[in-house]
């Protein structure tokens, strides 16, 4: 269980506000000398509860296609969720997946240049992950809010990443 104080909570806020903040502006924001705050930083970081950096990009820049994807698999044994996952992180066009309730297994989410680009997409990688048994693709028209992931609660471990 990884345990943060109200300093490192407060970091984690700042940071996802801005996550280019200065350490020396970071530093005086919490009330701790840019050394110690560097310190915290990397504790965070090691411990993985900072698992990285990223840029928010406009969709309409990037890409012209975003498609949220869900997935049922054929069956949702152990070692069959195993391989799914372990093919999808080979696939740097799949962006982000969640294993679900309901309906679908997965929710994903892809970009792409064009709708003839997400079609290779779906032929070329989604339609040969293993243990696929159904494919449901939605675009998106539009992208209407987007906000950065919300904090870990009060004693929670961290995100599962990889």
């Amino acid at each position: 269980m990884i345990v943060l104080d109200h300093i490192d909570q407060k970091i984690l806020r700042i940071l996802r506000l801005d996550g280019r903040r200065p350490n020396s502006a970071l530093a005086a924001e919490v009330g701790l000398s840019p050394s110690s705050c560097l310190r915290r930083l990397k504790s965070l970081e090691d411990r993985g509860v900072i698992l990285g950096y990223t840029a928010l990009i406009a969709d309409q820049q990037a890409a012209q296609v975003v498609a949220f994807v869900r997935i049922t698999l054929e069956r949702q044994t152990e070692d069959a969720m195993r391989q799914f996952e372990a093919a999808i992180r080979k696939h740097p066009e799949i962006e982000e997946c969640y294993l679900m309730t309901g309906d679908a297994d997965y929710i994903l989410r892809t970009s792409a240049e064009g709708t003839a680009a997400y079609e290779q997409i779906h032929h070329q990688i989604l339609s040969r992950l293993p243990g696929v048994a159904r494919i449901h693709s939605s675009i998106a028209i539009r992208d209407v809010l987007r906000r950065v992931a919300p904090l870990p609660r009060k004693g929670a471990s961290g995100a599962g990443g990889e």
